[in-house]
Formats: C-alpha cells, sequence, structure tokens
C-alpha cells in the first residue's frame, strides 16, 4: 500500500484566532460578572476566583497590595465584596485584605483565571501584555558643549 504523500507543516494563520478564542472565553466572565451586578449578589452557593496580572496597563490597586502582589494576584468574590462595576472593557470590585478596604480596577485583558469552585468551573487565559513603548534615546552632549558635530562623507 502507498503511503500518502506528506502534506506541508500547517501554514500561520493570517487571522487571530487564539486572540479571538481568547476574547470569547473573557466575554464568560463578562457575562457572569454583569449577571452578578445585576442581580444583586452572587446566587446560592457560586463563589469565584479570579486570577489577573497586577501590573498590566489599566490594572488600578492599592500600592501595598501591588508591592504584596508584584505580578498576579487572585482574588475571591464570595460574600464581603461591595461596588461591583462591569463594563466591556474591565470590572471594578471592593474587597478587603487583611480587614482593611481596598478597590480594584481591572481590565479583562488582565484576567489571568477564573474558577466558580461551586460548580467545578474553570478558564485559564494567555495574558499578551502590551509591548513597552520603545524608550527615545536621549542625546548625548560633551559637559559644557552646544555643538553637536556631524562626520558627512561624500561619495565620489
Amino acid at each position: 500500500m502507498a503511503e500518502p504523500p506528506e502534506t506541508p507543516d500547517t501554514p500561520d494563520s493570517l487571522i487571530a484566532y487564539d486572540e479571538i478564542v481568547q476574547d470569547s472565553l473573557r466575554g464568560v466572565v463578562r457575562r457572569v460578572l454583569r449577571d452578578v451586578e445585576a442581580g444583586g449578589g452572587l446566587p446560592g452557593a457560586h463563589h469565584f476566583f479570579i486570577a489577573f496580572r497586577t501590573r498590566f496597563p489599566g490594572v488600578e490597586m492599592p500600592k501595598h497590595l501591588l508591592e504584596r502582589y508584584p505580578e498576579e494576584m487572585t482574588i475571591v468574590l464570595q460574600h464581603r465584596y461591595w461596588d461591583l462595576a462591569v463594563t466591556d472593557d474591565w470590572f471594578e470590585v471592593g474587597l478587603t485584605f487583611n480587614q482593611v478596604p481596598a478597590k480594584l480596577h481591572v481590565p479583562f485583558a488582565a484576567v489571568s483565571g477564573f474558577v466558580d469552585p461551586a460548580v467545578n468551573f474553570a478558564l485559564q487565559f494567555q495574558v499578551n501584555e502590551p509591548a513597552p513603548e520603545p524608550a527615545k534615546p536621549e542625546p548625548v552632549a560633551e559637559a559644557g558643549s552646544n555643538v553637536v558635530s556631524f562626520d558627512f562623507k561624500r561619495k565620489k
């Protein structure tokens, strides 16, 4: 029997399927939090563990928490939370940490995990942190000099 011809490696997609799937799955978290916001609280035994990257652009949290969780943090929404607000791009919530109240502002793009242990439901996300803008080079000048020299070479 003849072997099937070898197929070339899968070509790179020009469609960002991974990003589309991640965004869709984050939509589950968005929808659940909106339902909780609209319903005034968590239904039944549901409670959520939400992990997020603390240094992701747009994350706002008290400095003492950022120092304690410099990369990632997991919060629990269960009994003691307040002022849950949800938009298409982010959520805000008030929580206590060691009996100190704090308000968190978290873009959905920063969320790395979501778990509802009451029903054994969990999602993991890739967090694509935006590339930092390249630093603009500082002009270098000799001490006490305001003159910049150029070395032009003329092609003959």
